[in-house]
């Protein structure tokens, strides 16, 4: 393994030389509002389109343009994406792709069926989802739970290359879709409930060959760490700094996993991402800040080498994933234009950072139940500068093994999960779907075999006490002030990622199995309609032959909605959320369908 690390920090290194550019392929598709190219909108993943057909005026007459069966039950996370007049739609395991002829009425030009073993299905975390399709150069990339990355030529569907990303036999798998970035594909990996050593890879994207791969934790050649150059809060982050952190050789099934979103910085040239938790969920079996998990990473796309890394949740205590999405802007702070990146991590705190040093600018609630820390210190001269500030009654590991935490918001699964918010660059304000849920959480000891759940604690979950009832709220932010602007309640928690658009909407999807439309403004709704099953997908806009449209895949699942999707039913299971969120089963059921608006013709 460490062999593997030197040697493609060194291929990597070879890079250096070539011009700093993004993928042109994707730079175009993302320069015309007409497509939508890759899954979060743009490099920026700020999940905004210029289209503007539909309006806050005129969104309440939206109807059903059309719909697609996948074909496949469970939750379906993600959107399609469309290139030009094709649409290419993806399913939850066993990862089906389809390419859909939108001049011919979403007629299915080529199907890709991949033949995966289903041994892989009791390995993955929280559901069989997957994130989403990519494309670049004429390739669609499509990565699989069992971690095999295709590369599927964008005509035909003829597979061109594919490579083996991880092992489901060691507990590692995949949810997440990929970034393009230059002549890159960049590849992450779940698994932090199995004891994997997370990490990030990139791969060429005209023959696969593996370029560089950077882990979560481990001596600095596997981390791609340079002691002196890598900073956290403007300073070096010291000789192996995460080897540092652990107890003898923990690191090496440490978790660290980096199942979420990738965000690129073309002038900067870095791409950012978060890790997951460390394992076990007991931390007083892990003692230290086991670095580097929950932690934001800056990473040079050519040579994986990281400039800067900023810790959120060190010896996390609460299963609180730092793998949510870095939403890149450039705004005014303090009279001066900045670089930032906005980060609503699972903790319950919104952080905003300069995102070319690193800088921590604000770190506030984004709910106000946030309860397990009184704040972040953002005192510069202080011991504990950028660390949350934990509560004691809240603290699993001060309490101790097997005794039950009770009451601690937000819950595992965190304000927010995966899911991912918007940005406006009109309102300068995020746009956040988020869970109002809190937990009791129980530690106890356990033992890592291979390929078996490592996890270490028994969570319930519930809807925060002496609040408005409801599991969640869709928010609008303001990351500079870090503060709340408007918040609407909805009974359920927000698992859909949200779409801004420059008609002044904003779309969502409800667990239930609504759209929405809110005014970006104010947070009005001004629309809805119930689809056939759950949303957890990603609300997309595209336009065709010159009119607007918005799509939405339908179909419960993911933690949330695990317990319908796997038919589970005892309150403990799917690591805490199936009594929570028991009440689904009263308003939506198992689905798998593509439902696509627009404005009636006039």
């Amino acid at each position: 393994m460490r062999k593997v690390a030197i040697a493609a920090g060194l291929m990597g290194a070879a890079c250096m030389a070539w011009p700093v550019s993004a993928n042109d392929s994707v730079t175009n598709i993302i320069k015309d509002p007409k497509q939508w190219g890759i899954q979060t909108g743009d490099y920026f993943n700020q999940r905004y389109s210029k289209l503007d057909e539909i309006t806050k005026d005129n969104v309440k007459k939206l109807q059903v343009a059309w719909t697609f069966s996948t074909g496949v039950l469970r939750g379906h996370e993600g959107s399609p994406l469309v290139i030009g007049n094709m649409m290419y739609l993806h399913t939850p395991f066993p990862n089906n792709v389809f390419a859909l002829d939108l001049d011919q009425g979403g007629k299915i030009v080529w199907k890709y069926e991949p033949k995966q073993d289903p041994s892989v299905i009791p390995v993955m975390c929280c559901d069989t989802v997957n994130r989403g399709l990519a494309y670049a150069d004429g390739i669609i990339f499509l990565h699989q739970a069992d971690t095999t990355l295709v590369a599927l030529d964008a005509k035909s569907g003829e597979k061109k290359w594919s490579v083996v990303n991880g092992d489901p036999k060691k507990g590692e798998t995949n949810t997440a879709t990929v970034l393009p970035v230059k002549d890159k594909v960049i590849v992450g990996i779940s698994g932090g409930e199995f004891g994997v050593q997370g990490h990030v890879t990139a791969y060429n994207i005209k023959d696969g060959k593996m370029v560089w791969r950077g882990y979560s934790m481990g001596p600095d050649d596997q981390t791609l760490i340079d002691p002196k150059e890598t900073m956290e809060l403007g300073k070096p982050v010291g000789e192996n700094s995460s080897l540092k952190t652990w107890e003898g050789d923990q690191w090496k099934t440490g978790g660290g996993s980096t199942w979420g979103w990738y965000s690129y910085d073309a002038k900067l040239n870095l791409i950012y991402y978060g890790t997951g938790n460390p394992s076990t969920w007991n931390p007083k079996q892990r003692p230290g800040d086991n670095k580097w998990s929950m932690t934001i990473f800056a990473r040079d796309p050519d040579t994986g080498k990281a400039k800067w890394v900023y810790q959120m949740t060190p010896h996390d205590e609460w299963d609180y994933d730092g793998i949510n999405e870095m939403i890149l802007s450039d705004q005014e702070i303090d009279g001066k234009k900045r670089p930032i990146l906005t980060h609503f991590d699972r903790n319950g705190f919104g952080y905003t950072l300069d995102r070319a040093t690193g800088e921590l600018l604000v770190a506030e609630k984004y709910d106000p139940v946030v309860n397990w820390a009184t704040k972040v210190d953002m005192d510069k001269s202080s011991k504990t500068y950028g660390r949350p500030l934990v509560v004691a009654k809240y603290s699993t590991e001060q309490n101790g093994e097997d005794v039950n935490s009770q009451g601690i918001c937000p819950a595992a699964l965190g304000t927010k999960d995966q899911q991912p918010a918007a940005y406006s660059p009109e309102t300068e304000l995020f746009y956040v779907p988020t869970n109002h849920v809190c937990m009791d959480y129980e530690p106890f000891r356990v033992s890592y075999t291979a390929g078996q759940p490592y996890v270490g604690a028994t969570l319930s979950m519930y809807p925060a006490p002496n609040s408005h009832g409801g599991m969640g709220n869709f928010i609008a932010w303001d990351g500079k002030k870090g503060k709340i602007v408007w918040s609407n309640k909805e009974q359920f928690s927000v698992w859909s990622g949200a779409l801004a658009t420059a008609g002044g909407v904003v779309f969502y999807g409800t667990l239930e199995g609504y759209l929405k439309a809110v005014d970006a403004k104010t947070g009005k709704e001004l629309y809805k309609f119930k689809t056939p099953s759950g949303i957890i997908g990603n609300v997309m806009t595209y336009e065709h032959k010159g009119k607007q449209y918005v799509a939405i895949l339908s179909g419960i699942g993911g933690w949330a909605g695990i317990g319908l999707a796997a038919g589970l039913t005892n309150s403990t299971d799917g690591l805490g959320a199936v009594g929570g969120y028991a009440a689904l089963s009263n308003y939506t059921a198992l689905g798998g369908q593509l439902t696509v608006f627009a404005l009636p013709s006039s």
